[in-house]
Protein backbone atom coordinates (compact mmCIF):
# COMPACT_ATOMS: atom_id res chain seq x y z
CA UNK A 1 0.00 0.00 0.00
CA UNK A 2 1.40 3.37 -0.76
CA UNK A 3 1.67 6.91 -3.00
CA UNK A 4 2.56 8.53 -5.55
CA UNK A 5 6.79 8.70 -6.31
CA UNK A 6 8.92 11.35 -7.56
CA UNK A 7 8.62 9.78 -10.62
CA UNK A 8 4.94 10.24 -10.98
CA UNK A 9 5.27 14.02 -10.62
CA UNK A 10 8.04 13.82 -13.10
CA UNK A 11 5.26 13.24 -15.48
CA UNK A 12 3.16 16.19 -15.04
CA UNK A 13 0.69 14.06 -11.98
CA UNK A 14 0.59 16.52 -8.82
CA UNK A 15 0.32 14.55 -6.04
CA UNK A 16 -3.39 15.83 -4.30
CA UNK A 17 -3.72 17.57 -1.41
CA UNK A 18 -5.72 16.32 1.27
CA UNK A 19 -8.93 17.62 0.99
CA UNK A 20 -9.61 18.64 4.52
CA UNK A 21 -7.43 19.27 7.82
CA UNK A 22 -6.15 16.77 9.49
CA UNK A 23 -7.55 16.93 13.06
CA UNK A 24 -4.74 17.86 15.73
CA UNK A 25 -2.35 15.67 17.26
CA UNK A 26 -2.02 15.82 20.64
CA UNK A 27 0.82 13.58 21.37
CA UNK A 28 3.69 13.06 18.45
CA UNK A 29 4.99 9.65 18.14
CA UNK A 30 8.83 9.22 17.04
CA UNK A 31 10.85 6.46 16.16
CA UNK A 32 11.64 4.00 19.48
CA UNK A 33 14.69 2.01 19.20
CA UNK A 34 14.08 0.16 22.67
CA UNK A 35 10.81 -1.48 21.21
CA UNK A 36 12.38 -1.41 17.63
CA UNK A 37 15.05 -3.70 19.27
CA UNK A 38 12.71 -5.78 21.01
CA UNK A 39 10.27 -6.71 17.88
CA UNK A 40 13.80 -7.69 16.05
CA UNK A 41 14.22 -10.06 19.32
CA UNK A 42 11.23 -11.56 18.51
CA UNK A 43 11.90 -12.46 15.05
CA UNK A 44 15.55 -13.45 15.56
CA UNK A 45 14.17 -16.14 18.26
CA UNK A 46 11.29 -17.07 15.38
CA UNK A 47 13.94 -17.56 13.15
CA UNK A 48 16.70 -19.71 15.56
CA UNK A 49 14.10 -21.76 16.12
CA UNK A 50 13.25 -22.21 12.71
CA UNK A 51 16.16 -22.74 11.14
CA UNK A 52 17.08 -24.84 13.88
CA UNK A 53 14.49 -27.34 13.81
CA UNK A 54 12.67 -26.80 9.95
CA UNK A 55 14.72 -25.09 7.74
CA UNK A 56 14.80 -25.36 4.81
CA UNK A 57 11.38 -26.27 4.93
CA UNK A 58 8.24 -24.65 5.16
CA UNK A 59 6.82 -23.80 8.72
CA UNK A 60 8.01 -24.79 12.08
CA UNK A 61 5.77 -26.69 14.64
CA UNK A 62 7.50 -24.43 17.73
CA UNK A 63 6.22 -27.15 20.62
CA UNK A 64 7.09 -30.19 19.13
CA UNK A 65 10.04 -28.65 17.40
CA UNK A 66 8.72 -30.23 14.11
CA UNK A 67 8.06 -28.75 10.63
CA UNK A 68 5.50 -28.84 7.75
CA UNK A 69 5.78 -28.25 3.60
CA UNK A 70 1.87 -27.27 3.28
CA UNK A 71 3.13 -24.48 1.04
CA UNK A 72 4.60 -27.35 -0.96
CA UNK A 73 8.11 -27.50 0.75
CA UNK A 74 10.27 -24.72 -1.44
CA UNK A 75 10.55 -22.69 2.28
CA UNK A 76 7.99 -20.65 2.64
CA UNK A 77 9.06 -18.99 6.14
CA UNK A 78 12.13 -18.61 4.95
CA UNK A 79 11.18 -16.84 1.78
CA UNK A 80 8.51 -14.69 3.68
CA UNK A 81 10.90 -13.52 6.40
CA UNK A 82 13.64 -12.39 3.80
CA UNK A 83 12.30 -9.05 3.51
CA UNK A 84 11.64 -8.41 6.95
CA UNK A 85 15.04 -9.71 7.52
CA UNK A 86 16.67 -7.48 5.01
CA UNK A 87 14.70 -4.30 6.97
CA UNK A 88 15.85 -5.15 10.26
CA UNK A 89 19.37 -5.10 9.01
CA UNK A 90 19.71 -8.85 9.61
CA UNK A 91 22.65 -9.63 7.25
CA UNK A 92 23.40 -13.24 8.86
CA UNK A 93 19.50 -14.18 8.10
CA UNK A 94 19.68 -12.72 4.99
CA UNK A 95 23.10 -14.33 3.70
CA UNK A 96 21.89 -17.57 4.85
CA UNK A 97 18.66 -17.21 2.87
CA UNK A 98 20.58 -15.66 -0.50
CA UNK A 99 22.65 -19.30 -0.48
CA UNK A 100 19.74 -21.52 -0.23
CA UNK A 101 17.25 -19.49 -3.01
CA UNK A 102 19.55 -20.80 -5.92
CA UNK A 103 18.87 -24.37 -4.75
CA UNK A 104 15.25 -24.67 -4.55
CA UNK A 105 13.90 -26.25 -7.38
CA UNK A 106 10.43 -24.59 -8.10
CA UNK A 107 10.21 -26.58 -11.01
CA UNK A 108 7.97 -29.74 -9.21
CA UNK A 109 7.27 -30.45 -5.60
CA UNK A 110 8.91 -33.52 -3.44
CA UNK A 111 5.59 -35.19 -3.24
CA UNK A 112 3.70 -36.79 -6.41
CA UNK A 113 -0.04 -34.69 -7.13
CA UNK A 114 0.40 -32.03 -4.22
CA UNK A 115 -1.65 -29.30 -5.11
CA UNK A 116 -0.17 -26.00 -5.13
CA UNK A 117 -2.07 -22.62 -4.06
CA UNK A 118 -1.60 -19.81 -7.38
CA UNK A 119 -2.83 -17.23 -4.91
CA UNK A 120 -0.77 -18.48 -1.87
CA UNK A 121 2.68 -19.04 -3.77
CA UNK A 122 2.02 -15.75 -5.34
CA UNK A 123 1.94 -13.71 -2.48
CA UNK A 124 4.28 -15.57 -0.08
CA UNK A 125 7.12 -16.98 -2.77
CA UNK A 126 7.11 -14.40 -5.83
CA UNK A 127 6.03 -11.92 -3.68
CA UNK A 128 8.95 -12.26 -1.17
CA UNK A 129 11.95 -13.01 -4.00
CA UNK A 130 10.93 -9.61 -6.00
CA UNK A 131 10.31 -7.60 -2.57
CA UNK A 132 14.20 -8.83 -1.63
CA UNK A 133 15.10 -8.00 -5.33
CA UNK A 134 13.88 -4.26 -5.21
CA UNK A 135 15.00 -3.74 -1.54
CA UNK A 136 18.31 -5.34 -2.06
CA UNK A 137 18.94 -3.85 -5.43
CA UNK A 138 17.71 -0.40 -3.63
CA UNK A 139 17.98 1.54 -0.31
CA UNK A 140 19.63 -1.72 1.73
CA UNK A 141 21.94 -2.19 -1.35
CA UNK A 142 25.12 -2.07 1.11
CA UNK A 143 23.35 -5.23 2.97
CA UNK A 144 24.50 -7.56 0.47
CA UNK A 145 28.36 -7.70 -1.72
CA UNK A 146 27.44 -11.24 -3.99
CA UNK A 147 25.28 -9.45 -6.39
CA UNK A 148 24.38 -13.00 -8.46
CA UNK A 149 22.99 -14.03 -5.63
CA UNK A 150 20.67 -11.24 -5.52
CA UNK A 151 19.80 -11.54 -9.29
CA UNK A 152 18.82 -15.18 -8.43
CA UNK A 153 15.74 -13.61 -7.08
CA UNK A 154 14.45 -12.76 -9.91
CA UNK A 155 15.53 -15.90 -11.90
CA UNK A 156 13.44 -18.04 -9.51
CA UNK A 157 10.87 -15.82 -9.63
CA UNK A 158 10.36 -16.27 -13.05
CA UNK A 159 10.86 -19.49 -12.66
CA UNK A 160 8.33 -20.42 -10.67
CA UNK A 161 5.86 -17.96 -12.60
CA UNK A 162 6.46 -20.48 -15.67
CA UNK A 163 5.03 -23.23 -14.02
CA UNK A 164 2.19 -21.01 -12.19
CA UNK A 165 1.11 -19.55 -15.87
CA UNK A 166 -0.43 -23.04 -16.91
CA UNK A 167 -3.34 -21.73 -14.30
CA UNK A 168 -4.33 -19.43 -16.94
CA UNK A 169 -5.17 -22.11 -19.13
CA UNK A 170 -8.69 -21.36 -18.96
CA UNK A 171 -11.48 -20.90 -21.48
CA UNK A 172 -11.85 -17.26 -20.54
CA UNK A 173 -7.87 -16.96 -18.64
CA UNK A 174 -9.85 -16.38 -15.20
CA UNK A 175 -6.96 -18.55 -13.48
CA UNK A 176 -7.80 -21.87 -11.75
CA UNK A 177 -6.99 -21.86 -7.70
CA UNK A 178 -4.94 -25.28 -8.14
CA UNK A 179 -2.34 -26.24 -10.24
CA UNK A 180 0.11 -29.15 -10.03
CA UNK A 181 3.75 -29.45 -10.98
CA UNK A 182 4.21 -33.20 -10.36
CA UNK A 183 4.29 -35.99 -12.49
CA UNK A 184 2.51 -32.94 -14.97
CA UNK A 185 2.01 -29.37 -14.96
CA UNK A 186 -1.42 -29.09 -15.62
CA UNK A 187 -4.30 -27.37 -12.95
CA UNK A 188 -7.18 -28.46 -11.75
CA UNK A 189 -9.75 -28.12 -13.71
CA UNK A 190 -11.73 -26.17 -11.35
CA UNK A 191 -15.02 -24.44 -12.74
CA UNK A 192 -14.41 -21.29 -10.02
CA UNK A 193 -12.24 -19.29 -8.40
CA UNK A 194 -12.98 -16.46 -6.17
CA UNK A 195 -12.36 -12.97 -6.26
CA UNK A 196 -9.40 -12.47 -3.52
CA UNK A 197 -7.25 -15.17 -5.41
CA UNK A 198 -8.34 -13.97 -9.01
CA UNK A 199 -7.56 -9.91 -7.82
CA UNK A 200 -4.49 -10.43 -5.51
CA UNK A 201 -2.23 -11.72 -8.38
CA UNK A 202 -1.79 -8.69 -11.04
CA UNK A 203 0.66 -7.07 -8.88
CA UNK A 204 3.59 -9.51 -8.37
CA UNK A 205 3.00 -10.87 -12.01
CA UNK A 206 2.64 -7.04 -13.23
CA UNK A 207 6.12 -6.58 -11.30
CA UNK A 208 7.91 -9.20 -12.45
CA UNK A 209 7.15 -8.48 -15.79
CA UNK A 210 8.40 -4.94 -15.13
CA UNK A 211 11.77 -6.60 -13.73
CA UNK A 212 12.01 -9.48 -16.59
CA UNK A 213 11.12 -7.51 -19.40
CA UNK A 214 8.91 -10.42 -20.31
CA UNK A 215 5.42 -8.64 -20.83
CA UNK A 216 2.95 -12.37 -20.54
CA UNK A 217 2.79 -12.26 -16.93
CA UNK A 218 1.44 -9.33 -16.59
CA UNK A 219 -0.92 -9.72 -19.91
CA UNK A 220 -2.15 -13.17 -17.95
CA UNK A 221 -2.66 -11.66 -14.59
CA UNK A 222 -4.56 -8.43 -16.16
CA UNK A 223 -6.33 -10.50 -18.44
CA UNK A 224 -8.06 -12.66 -15.17
CA UNK A 225 -8.40 -9.55 -13.01
CA UNK A 226 -10.24 -7.64 -15.88
CA UNK A 227 -13.41 -9.97 -15.42
CA UNK A 228 -13.37 -8.29 -12.32
CA UNK A 229 -13.23 -5.16 -13.21
CA UNK A 230 -16.01 -5.25 -16.06
CA UNK A 231 -18.38 -7.52 -13.91
CA UNK A 232 -20.97 -9.19 -15.40
CA UNK A 233 -23.59 -12.72 -14.52
CA UNK A 234 -25.11 -12.02 -11.01
CA UNK A 235 -25.00 -8.09 -10.52
CA UNK A 236 -23.52 -5.97 -7.88
CA UNK A 237 -25.28 -5.87 -4.54
CA UNK A 238 -24.18 -2.31 -4.74
CA UNK A 239 -22.00 -0.49 -7.05
CA UNK A 240 -18.27 -1.57 -6.46
CA UNK A 241 -19.26 -4.73 -4.21
CA UNK A 242 -19.01 -7.38 -6.52
CA UNK A 243 -20.07 -11.15 -5.84
CA UNK A 244 -17.24 -13.90 -4.35
CA UNK A 245 -17.04 -16.42 -7.22
CA UNK A 246 -16.49 -16.32 -11.21
CA UNK A 247 -16.56 -19.17 -13.45
CA UNK A 248 -13.50 -20.07 -15.40
CA UNK A 249 -15.16 -20.94 -18.31
CA UNK A 250 -16.79 -17.42 -19.11
CA UNK A 251 -15.77 -14.80 -16.02
CA UNK A 252 -19.18 -13.89 -15.25
CA UNK A 253 -20.08 -13.85 -11.32
CA UNK A 254 -21.56 -16.77 -9.86
CA UNK A 255 -23.31 -15.05 -7.37
CA UNK A 256 -23.81 -11.98 -5.30
CA UNK A 257 -22.20 -12.16 -1.65
CA UNK A 258 -19.25 -10.81 -0.02
CA UNK A 259 -17.87 -9.20 2.42
CA UNK A 260 -13.30 -7.56 3.31
CA UNK A 261 -12.68 -11.02 4.84
CA UNK A 262 -11.65 -14.71 3.21
CA UNK A 263 -12.38 -15.11 -0.28
CA UNK A 264 -13.01 -11.64 -1.34
CA UNK A 265 -10.48 -8.97 0.87
CA UNK A 266 -7.59 -8.52 -1.01
CA UNK A 267 -9.25 -8.05 -4.18
CA UNK A 268 -10.61 -4.80 -2.85
CA UNK A 269 -6.90 -3.97 -1.64
CA UNK A 270 -5.16 -4.49 -4.41
CA UNK A 271 -7.64 -2.37 -6.76
CA UNK A 272 -6.17 0.61 -4.75
CA UNK A 273 -2.58 -0.48 -4.94
CA UNK A 274 -2.49 -0.97 -8.60
CA UNK A 275 -3.23 2.72 -8.63
CA UNK A 276 -0.11 3.34 -6.35
CA UNK A 277 2.24 0.87 -8.25
CA UNK A 278 1.13 3.48 -11.76
CA UNK A 279 -1.40 6.14 -11.66
CA UNK A 280 -1.61 6.43 -14.98
CA UNK A 281 -2.04 3.11 -16.27
CA UNK A 282 -4.19 1.62 -13.49
CA UNK A 283 -6.63 4.67 -13.24
CA UNK A 284 -9.85 2.29 -13.51
CA UNK A 285 -8.49 0.21 -10.68
CA UNK A 286 -8.84 3.46 -8.51
CA UNK A 287 -12.21 3.80 -9.89
CA UNK A 288 -13.53 0.44 -9.11
CA UNK A 289 -12.03 1.04 -5.26
CA UNK A 290 -13.50 4.40 -5.11
CA UNK A 291 -17.23 2.95 -5.93
CA UNK A 292 -16.41 -0.47 -3.50
CA UNK A 293 -15.05 2.06 -0.90
CA UNK A 294 -18.02 4.73 -1.07
CA UNK A 295 -20.95 1.66 -1.42
CA UNK A 296 -18.76 0.21 1.97
CA UNK A 297 -19.20 3.25 3.93
CA UNK A 298 -22.93 3.36 2.55
CA UNK A 299 -23.84 0.26 3.45
CA UNK A 300 -21.32 -2.35 5.27
CA UNK A 301 -20.77 -0.01 8.18
CA UNK A 302 -22.08 -0.98 11.29
CA UNK A 303 -22.32 0.02 15.01
CA UNK A 304 -23.06 -2.94 18.06
CA UNK A 305 -26.16 -2.38 19.71
CA UNK A 306 -24.08 -1.92 22.86
CA UNK A 307 -21.07 -0.06 21.70
CA UNK A 308 -22.62 2.54 18.85
CA UNK A 309 -19.18 3.94 19.06
CA UNK A 310 -17.58 0.98 16.98
CA UNK A 311 -17.57 0.27 13.31
CA UNK A 312 -17.18 -3.13 12.16
CA UNK A 313 -17.88 -4.71 8.01
CA UNK A 314 -20.79 -6.50 7.89
CA UNK A 315 -20.98 -9.21 5.30
CA UNK A 316 -23.66 -9.25 2.58
CA UNK A 317 -25.91 -11.37 0.40
CA UNK A 318 -27.50 -9.59 -2.46
CA UNK A 319 -28.84 -6.28 -0.39
CA UNK A 320 -28.95 -8.20 2.69
CA UNK A 321 -25.96 -7.57 5.20
CA UNK A 322 -24.76 -9.97 8.23
CA UNK A 323 -23.20 -8.25 10.77
CA UNK A 324 -20.47 -10.35 11.18
CA UNK A 325 -16.73 -9.83 10.79
CA UNK A 326 -13.06 -11.22 11.85
CA UNK A 327 -9.45 -10.59 12.03
CA UNK A 328 -8.63 -10.75 8.15
CA UNK A 329 -11.30 -7.82 7.57
CA UNK A 330 -8.99 -5.77 10.08
CA UNK A 331 -6.61 -4.73 7.02
CA UNK A 332 -9.66 -2.82 5.55
CA UNK A 333 -8.85 0.58 7.87
CA UNK A 334 -5.57 0.81 6.33
CA UNK A 335 -6.79 0.27 3.04
CA UNK A 336 -9.75 3.31 3.50
CA UNK A 337 -6.26 5.25 4.85
CA UNK A 338 -4.18 4.20 2.36
CA UNK A 339 -6.83 5.17 -0.52
CA UNK A 340 -7.66 8.89 1.60
CA UNK A 341 -3.73 9.42 1.29
CA UNK A 342 -3.52 8.55 -2.37
CA UNK A 343 -6.66 10.35 -3.34
CA UNK A 344 -6.65 13.14 -1.03
CA UNK A 345 -10.19 12.47 0.63
CA UNK A 346 -10.08 12.84 4.14
CA UNK A 347 -13.36 10.91 4.55
CA UNK A 348 -11.82 7.17 3.97
CA UNK A 349 -8.76 8.73 5.95
CA UNK A 350 -11.67 8.63 9.01
CA UNK A 351 -13.46 5.89 8.25
CA UNK A 352 -10.13 3.67 8.08
CA UNK A 353 -8.64 5.30 11.31
CA UNK A 354 -12.71 4.53 12.69
CA UNK A 355 -12.19 0.98 10.99
CA UNK A 356 -8.88 0.52 12.71
CA UNK A 357 -9.81 1.75 16.16
CA UNK A 358 -12.64 -0.13 16.79
CA UNK A 359 -11.00 -3.68 15.11
CA UNK A 360 -8.14 -3.07 17.36
CA UNK A 361 -11.01 -2.91 20.24
CA UNK A 362 -11.62 -6.85 19.72
CA UNK A 363 -8.25 -7.13 21.10
CA UNK A 364 -8.21 -4.68 24.25
CA UNK A 365 -11.27 -6.44 25.55
CA UNK A 366 -10.61 -9.96 25.41
CA UNK A 367 -9.04 -11.79 28.05
CA UNK A 368 -5.65 -12.77 25.67
CA UNK A 369 -5.46 -9.21 24.52
CA UNK A 370 -5.52 -10.12 21.39
CA UNK A 371 -8.78 -10.34 18.84
CA UNK A 372 -10.48 -13.22 17.73
CA UNK A 373 -10.79 -14.72 14.18
CA UNK A 374 -13.96 -14.34 13.46
CA UNK A 375 -16.92 -12.68 15.56
CA UNK A 376 -20.39 -11.29 15.60
CA UNK A 377 -22.80 -8.70 17.17
CA UNK A 378 -26.12 -7.09 16.76
CA UNK A 379 -26.88 -4.04 14.55
CA UNK A 380 -27.78 -1.03 15.85
CA UNK A 381 -29.51 -0.44 13.07
CA UNK A 382 -31.50 -3.68 12.43
CA UNK A 383 -31.92 -5.47 16.06
CA UNK A 384 -33.70 -8.21 14.86
CA UNK A 385 -30.25 -9.88 13.66
CA UNK A 386 -28.66 -12.79 16.13
CA UNK A 387 -28.42 -12.64 19.88
CA UNK A 388 -25.49 -13.72 21.37
CA UNK A 389 -25.57 -16.87 23.03
CA UNK A 390 -26.30 -16.34 27.04
CA UNK A 391 -22.38 -17.47 28.02
CA UNK A 392 -20.87 -13.95 25.89
CA UNK A 393 -24.37 -11.73 26.49
CA UNK A 394 -22.68 -10.21 29.50
CA UNK A 395 -19.23 -10.10 27.37
CA UNK A 396 -21.69 -8.12 24.49
CA UNK A 397 -22.95 -5.65 27.03
CA UNK A 398 -19.66 -4.35 26.99
CA UNK A 399 -17.72 -5.13 24.47
CA UNK A 400 -20.17 -4.76 21.43
CA UNK A 401 -19.39 -7.91 19.83
CA UNK A 402 -18.82 -11.77 20.70
CA UNK A 403 -16.78 -14.46 19.15
CA UNK A 404 -17.84 -16.75 17.22
CA UNK A 405 -14.23 -18.43 16.05
CA UNK A 406 -11.94 -18.05 18.84
CA UNK A 407 -8.41 -19.27 17.89
CA UNK A 408 -5.68 -16.79 16.81
CA UNK A 409 -2.68 -17.96 14.50
CA UNK A 410 -0.48 -14.76 14.22
CA UNK A 411 -2.25 -13.16 12.14
CA UNK A 412 -1.13 -9.61 11.14
CA UNK A 413 -4.36 -7.70 9.69
CA UNK A 414 -4.86 -5.14 13.02
CA UNK A 415 -1.00 -4.54 13.38
CA UNK A 416 -1.27 -3.35 9.51
CA UNK A 417 -3.94 -0.59 10.17
CA UNK A 418 -2.26 0.55 13.04
CA UNK A 419 0.71 0.86 10.80
CA UNK A 420 -1.20 3.23 8.57
CA UNK A 421 -2.90 4.98 11.08
CA UNK A 422 0.41 5.57 12.94
CA UNK A 423 2.08 6.71 9.59
CA UNK A 424 -1.02 9.19 8.25
CA UNK A 425 -1.33 10.92 11.75
CA UNK A 426 1.57 10.49 13.68
CA UNK A 427 -0.22 9.83 17.14
CA UNK A 428 1.91 7.89 19.48
CA UNK A 429 -1.56 6.17 20.34
CA UNK A 430 -0.91 3.62 17.71
CA UNK A 431 2.11 3.25 18.38
CA UNK A 432 1.14 2.20 21.95
CA UNK A 433 -1.96 0.03 20.33
CA UNK A 434 0.84 -1.72 18.34
CA UNK A 435 2.82 -2.49 21.25
CA UNK A 436 0.06 -2.95 23.80
CA UNK A 437 -0.91 -5.88 20.77
CA UNK A 438 2.91 -6.98 19.79
CA UNK A 439 3.40 -7.66 23.78
CA UNK A 440 -0.28 -9.71 24.29
CA UNK A 441 0.91 -11.66 20.99
CA UNK A 442 4.59 -12.58 22.20
CA UNK A 443 3.72 -13.55 25.78
CA UNK A 444 0.33 -15.14 25.21
CA UNK A 445 1.56 -17.23 22.08
CA UNK A 446 4.99 -17.99 23.34
CA UNK A 447 5.10 -21.67 23.48
CA UNK A 448 8.18 -24.28 22.53
CA UNK A 449 11.50 -22.64 21.06
CA UNK A 450 9.13 -19.81 19.06
CA UNK A 451 6.09 -18.74 19.60
CA UNK A 452 2.53 -20.37 18.31
CA UNK A 453 -1.03 -20.21 17.10
CA UNK A 454 -3.23 -20.18 20.05
CA UNK A 455 -6.91 -21.73 20.44
CA UNK A 456 -9.18 -19.01 22.79
CA UNK A 457 -8.07 -15.37 22.90
CA UNK A 458 -11.14 -15.71 25.66
CA UNK A 459 -8.76 -17.46 28.25
CA UNK A 460 -5.85 -15.16 29.06
CA UNK A 461 -3.68 -18.04 28.38
CA UNK A 462 -4.66 -18.45 25.21
CA UNK A 463 -6.22 -21.91 25.62
CA UNK A 464 -2.88 -23.07 24.75
CA UNK A 465 -0.82 -23.58 22.02
CA UNK A 466 -1.39 -25.57 18.65
CA UNK A 467 1.86 -25.65 17.50
CA UNK A 468 1.83 -23.58 14.31
CA UNK A 469 3.97 -20.63 13.25
CA UNK A 470 2.46 -19.69 9.63
CA UNK A 471 5.27 -17.57 7.37
CA UNK A 472 3.34 -14.42 7.29
CA UNK A 473 4.11 -14.34 11.27
CA UNK A 474 7.57 -13.85 9.46
CA UNK A 475 6.50 -11.41 6.75
CA UNK A 476 3.60 -9.13 8.05
CA UNK A 477 3.22 -9.31 12.03
CA UNK A 478 6.71 -8.41 13.15
CA UNK A 479 7.29 -6.60 9.81
CA UNK A 480 4.49 -4.26 11.00
CA UNK A 481 5.68 -3.83 14.47
CA UNK A 482 8.98 -3.05 13.57
CA UNK A 483 7.93 -0.66 11.12
CA UNK A 484 5.34 1.31 13.44
CA UNK A 485 8.70 1.98 15.96
CA UNK A 486 11.43 1.96 13.36
CA UNK A 487 13.40 5.01 11.86
CA UNK A 488 11.98 6.55 8.61
CA UNK A 489 13.40 4.78 5.33
CA UNK A 490 12.54 4.72 2.21
CA UNK A 491 10.10 1.73 2.67
CA UNK A 492 7.83 3.64 5.43
CA UNK A 493 4.31 5.27 4.21
CA UNK A 494 4.49 8.66 3.61
CA UNK A 495 1.02 10.88 3.68
CA UNK A 496 2.26 13.79 1.86
CA UNK A 497 3.29 11.49 -1.41
CA UNK A 498 6.17 10.61 -2.46
CA UNK A 499 6.21 6.94 -1.64
CA UNK A 500 8.60 4.79 -3.55
CA UNK A 501 7.49 0.98 -2.26
CA UNK A 502 3.85 -0.30 -2.36
CA UNK A 503 3.36 -3.58 0.11
CA UNK A 504 1.74 -6.48 -1.08
CA UNK A 505 -1.04 -8.21 0.87
CA UNK A 506 1.49 -10.34 2.40
CA UNK A 507 3.44 -7.02 3.38
CA UNK A 508 6.04 -8.15 0.93
CA UNK A 509 7.42 -3.91 -0.39
CA UNK A 510 7.94 -3.94 -4.22
CA UNK A 511 9.14 -0.77 -6.09
CA UNK A 512 6.46 1.36 -7.99
CA UNK A 513 7.03 2.62 -11.38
Amino acid sequence: MRFISSSVVALGLAVPALAYPRPPVVHRGSPNPSRAAAVKAAFRTSWDAYHQYAFPHDDLHPVSNGFDDNRNGWGSSAIDGLDTAIIMGDADVVNTILQRVPQINFTTTAVANQGISVFETTIRYVGGLLAGYDLLKGPYSSLVTNQTLVDNLVKQAASLANGLKVSFNTTSGVPDPTVYFNPTVRNSGASSNNIAEIGTLVLEWTRLSDLTGNPLYAQLAQKGESYLLKPTGRPEAWPGLVGTYVSTRDGTFQDSNGSWSALSDSFYEYLIKMYLYDPVAFANYRDRWVLAADSTIAHLASHPTTRKDLTFLSQYSGKTTSPQSGHLASFAGGSFILGGILLGEQKYIDFGLQLTDSYFATYSQTASGIGPEGFQWVDSANSSSAKPPSSQASFYSTSGFWVTSGYYILRPETLESIYYAYRITGDSKYQDMAWKAFNAITTVCRAGSAYSSINDVTQANGGGPSDDMESFWFAEALKYAYLIFAEESEIQVRSDGGNKFVFNTEAHPLRIR
